[in-house]
């Protein structure tokens, strides 16, 4: 009795002490807070300097039209990934339809198509001399273009279209592993009121599964600005093309880090807007009893509009550019294999592995040392560091490559007077800068993630678990980690198969003549030779699959009293 008043006595102490006091978990946080921040910091610092009247020329010419088409092109990525990517995780998780099983999984295959790699596949089925217009013409008896109109596929609406159909998964995964998470009983006690499937969504499940939908949504959003590739090659103008063009063409590293803060600003409102409108409200569950889903059993018509909405998302986003990516694959093999193309699967293989696995711990340690904190001042730092996503890969690049290059020039500084040995680089140029560039890019999946999940388990958790004599490490390992381990697995699949993908950084901060999975395709696609870089191309999107099939089936067990595989 003694040590559970003790104990009690300890809890209660805890619930009302100051707001922030350093210790174990604050200073860790603040500490690999500041380590992540600090390339995001030199990006800012950058953008101070002088500009040399890049603006005047920018406000005169092409600034309100990279704010148009970039507005543009979040709106339409971000509704279009909203629609599928809920409505998908919604059916497969609550409905019973024929299929369902395999869509579990399947809907998250485009998830490892590159953006740039299915606007190059699908511009050359779609162009005037591809295969579709030229069967329209055939079967019709056009000639030119004036006897007819098609769709451009190279416009702001065919590069929203390309980026939502690779896209929509991070809003899939995070909606279903949340969907998952809900206990039957809130449904079961809406149904008694009176409401159907529909309105037990809009009213109970969608508001549930809010934290964890717009951390998707969010990373979708911060994907569409960072984009180069995709909107280069359709010629669309926005602040990516700009920040490019003022860096590259105009010789300017303040005036594009300047833009790169500017699109910055664009996710930090959207993100504050969401948080600003459900400010005060929270959601936990707050019963034990999770029983496996019973479902709503569709009826043929239904199931039949469930499975095409299924169904076309996989076909259009994987299907169709993998099938042409197999083709060219097939005839060009020879090219890729002569160039030590299996050494570049495994730099790849290695840096996301190792990125994926450093990320989730170091953003399931933030999130849980903020929660432990409740210091809001400690949250916005975490926040703040976390955003290294929506800053483009080149400017980010260089925001690397300052605090470690200075690192590098204390080292060897300083082991030249004690030792009189120079050390030359050791982290600028080397797998270090690389993996320590994927960590400021990519910690936003994993801390995002780790946040919207911790958020849902009721503080009453940590109370009891405390009443019985665990310390916050304990409680962590033995309470939350079980609660949240699915979507942690989220978090991890999707910095591995983003890091796979990962272009930019890699060029500017990779070792001289090591190349990966991703610098090998863009080495050939850049010089409009997509048949060459085929089967690199389906390496990137191979090494996906697998992982987000041991995802799919892994989510699906996490489940609090899920003992035995559902139905279909």
């Amino acid at each position: 009795m003694s040590t559970i008043a003790e104990n009690l006595k300890t809890t209660m102490a805890s619930r009302f002490r100051p707001a922030f006091r350093l210790d174990i978990w604050t200073g860790g946080v603040l500490l690999i807070a500041i380590l992540i921040a600090a390339p995001i910091i030199a990006v800012i610092a950058l953008a101070l300097s002088p500009s040399e009247g890049i603006w005047s020329h920018l406000l005169s010419t092409v600034l309100f039209r990279y704010i148009r088409t970039t507005w543009g092109l979040m709106m339409g990525v971000g509704a279009g990934t909203l629609l599928i990517g809920v409505g998908t995780a919604w059916l497969v998780t609550m409905c019973r339809f024929p299929g369902r099983g395999v869509f579990e999984w399947a809907l998250l295959l485009p998830l490892a198509m590159p953006a740039y790699i299915i606007a190059y596949v699908y511009t050359d089925i779609l162009e005037f001399a591809g295969p579709v217009q030229g069967l329209l013409r055939g079967a019709f008896g056009w000639t030119t273009g004036r006897d007819y109109w098609f769709p451009e596929i190279r416009s702001l609406g065919g590069a929203i279209a390309m980026m939502t159909l690779v896209l929509y998964p991070y809003v899939y995964l995070l909606a279903r592993v949340a969907f998952l998470e809900q206990s039957v009983c809130v449904t079961e006690v809406s149904r008694t009121l009176g409401r159907g499937p529909w309105r037990s969504f809009f009213t109970v499940a969608l508001p549930l599964a809010r934290p964890a939908i717009v951390v998707g949504l969010s990373l979708v959003l911060m994907e569409a600005l960072n984009d180069f590739g995709t909107v280069d090659f359709f010629a669309i103008e926005t602040f990516t093309t700009g920040i490019y063009d003022v860096w590259l063409n105009m010789n300017s590293r303040s005036g594009a880090a300047q833009l790169a803060t500017v699109a910055l600003l664009f996710v930090v409102l959207l993100i504050a807007a969401e948080r600003w409108a459900r400010r005060g409200q929270r959601y936990f569950h707050t019963t034990t009893k999770f029983k496996p889903l019973p479902g709503y059993r569709l009826s043929p018509g239904t199931g039949a509009l469930a499975i095409a909405a299924c169904l076309l998302p996989i076909v259009l986003g994987f299907l169709v550019p993998t099938g042409v990516l197999s083709l060219y694959a097939w005839n060009f093999y020879e090219e890729s294999l002569s160039a030590n193309f299996f050494l570049f699967v495994r730099h790849s293989l290695t840096l996301s592995a190792i990125s994926a696995v450093l990320a989730v711990a170091i953003g399931l340690f933030m999130a849980y040392g903020v929660r432990l904190s409740r210091n809001a001042g400690l949250r916005a730092i975490s926040q703040f560091a976390s955003l290294g996503y929506a800053v483009p890969g080149a400017v980010l690049a260089v925001g690397v490559m300052i605090p470690m290059g200075k690192l590098d020039l204390g080292l060897q500084t300083l082991t030249r007077e004690l030792w009189g040995v120079p050390t030359g680089l050791l982290l600028s140029g080397t797998i270090m800068a690389v993996t320590y560039g994927y960590l400021v890019r990519f910690l936003a999946l994993s801390y995002g993630t780790a946040e919207a999940s911790l958020s849902k388990v009721t503080p009453n958790m940590d109370g009891a678990a405390r009443t019985l004599g665990l310390g916050p490490g304990k409680t962590l390992w033995r309470v939350h980690f079980p609660l949240v381990r699915g979507s942690l697995l989220a978090a991890g699949v999707l910095v591995f198969v983003d890091g796979m993908k990962e272009l930019t950084m890699t060029i500017i901060l990779r070792p001289f003549n090591y190349e990966t999975l991703a610098t090998f395709v863009h080495q050939f696609a850049s010089n409009e030779q997509l048949e060459e870089s085929a089967l690199g191309a389906l390496a990137i999107v191979a090494s996906g699959i697998l992982p987000i099939i041991i995802l799919s089936a892994s989510i699906r067990n996490t489940r609090p009293g899920q003992s035995a595989r559902q139905g279909t």
